[in-house]
């Protein structure tokens, strides 16, 4: 989810710059939702082809047929109009491997991509400069078509099932709209993940200040959100949904607490306030973006992307008073 918010603001400012672009997305279909609620307008919206991947899906089972199938007929999609530049904004090996599938009249990356073997790949490679992940995108998009784009906003609608739905999750927990706070305690490798049982004391200090927590939980069966609940000793509850579900609950929110992880990212990109809590990765880099922020961090000096299972040692040195502290300062300097 972060490396699509991450790169939203270089398409938002695609589209604003050239209206008559057809601009194509290749996309997992869990993320899709994204894409697809987000417009310019009523009559263009930001991404005008979207692309389905089911990567996750191809890795586990990368020889069979149905795999051999969905690849190829991705391929065929991508080259029915072939587009005259592809640009990777992931720098991974498999978004690089899909663009230069795709065809297009020039294939453009980052000069020093993620994984180092996507390089191999690109047709012509671009130099970054900026240190946030969102300018970067702007600056090799710019690069890749000749172009000024500065990093663009651009807005989430109201999804009316979604809203619906999160109306009656809230209102069956007694906890009112734009009155509580959204912990999104979960992370995309255990290195970056705060332990629950913290996570679970924050909602209760903040409860003692009269501030209910929402838990997003990333399914039914989320077992850091349940224990997230247990450690809370009543004082939170979990709410599993959808995306547009999610961006509901999210704008609806006072504060958002979260590691480096998606839902921290669709947060800043809502422009709602945070409290960011990160470990190994950087926030110059990898911070919220363009949204009133705490960002807490030990060890400024440390940077590892290793996909480790254990909490990294600087993230484990942010105490639970810290969160809350952050939290009371950023509600307190937010209007409403």
């Amino acid at each position: 989810m972060g490396d699509v918010i991450h790169a939203l603001p270089a398409a938002a400012a695609l589209r604003h710059a050239r209206p008559e672009s057809t601009i194509g997305w290749v996309i997992e279909p869990r993320w899709s939702p994204l894409l697809r609620a987000i417009c310019r307008s009523t009559a263009k919206p930001v991404v005008d082809q979207i692309f389905l991947a089911e990567t996750r899906r191809w890795k586990q089972k990368p020889f069979s047929v149905e795999t051999l199938g969905d690849i190829t007929g991705l391929r065929r999609r991508l080259r029915e109009n072939p587009f005259d530049v592809c640009v990777d904004m992931q720098g991974s090996i498999r978004s690089a491997v899909i663009g230069r599938m795709a065809g297009a009249g020039e294939f453009c990356g980052p000069a020093e991509p993620r994984e180092a073997p996507a390089g191999w790949l690109y047709q012509r490679k671009i130099r970054v400069h900026e240190k946030h992940v969102v300018e970067q995108g702007c600056e090799l998009l710019s690069e890749g078509l000749g172009l000024r784009l500065p990093p663009a906003e651009f807005d989430l609608p109201v999804d009316s099932t979604a809203e619906r739905i999160c109306d009656a999750a809230l209102s069956g927990f007694a906890i009112s709209n734009d009155r509580y706070a959204l912990i999104c305690p979960t992370a995309g490798w255990g290195a970056k993940q705060w332990p629950a049982e913290r996570f679970g004391a924050v909602a209760r200090e903040l409860s003692r200040r009269g501030i209910p927590s929402v838990i997003n939980a990333a399914g039914p069966s989320d077992h850091v959100a349940e224990k997230v609940v247990e450690f809370s000793q009543g004082c939170a509850t979990s709410i599993a949904g959808d995306i547009p579900q999610l961006i509901e609950l999210t704008r609806r929110s006072s504060v958002v607490i979260a590691g480096d992880t998606g839902p921290l990212h669709l947060a800043a990109a809502m422009r709602r306030p945070v409290v960011a809590l990160f470990g190994p990765t950087d926030p110059a880099r990898n911070g919220p973006y363009g949204t009133a922020a705490r960002v807490l961090r030990h060890g400024a000096d440390r940077r590892d992307h290793r996909r480790l299972a254990e909490p990294e040692a600087g993230l484990l040195e942010i105490t639970v008073d810290e969160v809350v502290r952050a939290a009371e300062e950023i509600l307190q300097g937010t209007p409403g």
